[in-house]
């Protein structure tokens, strides 16, 4: 991987593109990630990488590779009972299951046991809590989001009618293909105007620069768990396919995604509202469903025929959640 990297630098053309791709490429959680290496692919000193990265992160390397693989650990705690904690420990990167106890007990304040055996219900609980606030504190920063989206995205036919909040849900687990996707990322809260601007820049580029030469599916990826990870950590990509010869450029970077078997249901309403659909998938439908959630990242699908109405911001899409057999 990190030969790989080392070939990506040459189209970086400044401090800040370099460390970008460090964050699209190298946190993979099970690497064995450390400032020697990071730095020498990014052709930095350690003392330089490392003060840029906390600078565009707000957190040290060992800080950010310790809290994604905590994190990437809780989720696993829930997504496959039959695992032990240390098998858990050990897949996301940790050398030892004292070390691990240790780490996840400082973190979320519970034992991974303890986790599982419902103390994740009050971490999610707080995490529900902020997330209501911060909902409510960007839905006028969302209104000006929707204006630029528009400019940069024609809109076919029709603008969308009211939304349908009490529908009952219509679920069909399907197979999504493995795709190479070219992506810009976000950090922040899921639901947030950020998300809408990042939109409008990404359809900007497909339009100006980017691959598509017509209208064609686009993917939204929550990478992160809002119910464990912090709100202004979260990470969320907007994605299109692209083939084998697309290189990164720019804020653009390229990640595989896997395919597997997803439960879709199609979703009507504003950003804000998406959320709560979100929660209705996992909390209502999957528990009865006779399927578990997988532990990769939910996916939203907005089809070609895409389309917002501007002065509701109300859209359509599938949110996707992974799944397996029970």
């Amino acid at each position: 991987m990190f030969a790989f990297l080392r070939f990506l630098f040459p189209w970086a053309s400044d401090h800040q593109t370099h460390i970008k791709f460090i964050l699209y490429w190298a946190l993979s959680i099970g690497d064995t990630l450390d400032l020697q290496t990071l730095a020498a692919v990014a052709h930095f000193s350690p003392w330089h990488f490392h003060r840029i990265f906390q600078a565009m992160t707000g957190e040290t390397l060992a800080d950010c590779v310790r809290r994604l693989r905590l994190e990437a650990a809780a989720q696993r705690l829930l997504t496959r009972p039959p695992r032990s904690a240390l098998a858990v420990a050990l897949a996301v990167g940790f050398a030892s299951p004292e070390v691990f106890a240790r780490a996840f007990k400082a973190y979320f304040g519970s034992t991974p046991t303890e986790w599982r055996r419902g103390a994740w219900r009050e971490w999610a609980t707080r995490h529900d809590e902020a997330f209501s606030k911060i909902h409510q504190e960007k839905r006028k920063p969302h209104q000006a989001s929707v204006a630029v989206f528009l400019d940069h995205w024609p809109q076919p036919g029709s603008c969308l009618a009211t939304i349908n909040e009490r529908s009952p849900m219509q679920v069909q687990v399907k197979t999504l293909p493995a795709m190479r996707l070219a992506y810009m990322r976000s950090t922040g809260p899921y639901g947030g105007g950020h998300i809408g601007k990042l939109w409008a820049r990404f359809a900007a580029w497909c339009a100006a620069e980017g691959p598509m030469t017509q209208r064609q599916t686009t993917y939204g990826i929550g990478q992160d768990n809002p119910a464990i990870a912090p709100a202004d950590k979260l990470r969320y990509d907007c994605c299109v396919a692209v083939g084998e010869s697309f290189l990164p450029q720019g804020e653009v970077g390229v990640q595989d995604f896997s395919g597997g078997r997803y439960a879709c249901a199609p979703f009507k309403g504003t950003s804000a509202q998406i959320h709560a659909a979100w929660m209705q998938m996992y909390g209502q439908w999957l528990p009865e469903s006779g399927w578990q959630a997988d532990d990769k990242p939910g996916v939203e699908v907005y089809g070609e025929d895409f389309e917002m109405d501007p002065a509701t911001g109300i859209f359509t899409c599938e949110t996707c959640v992974p799944v397996r057999p029970l």
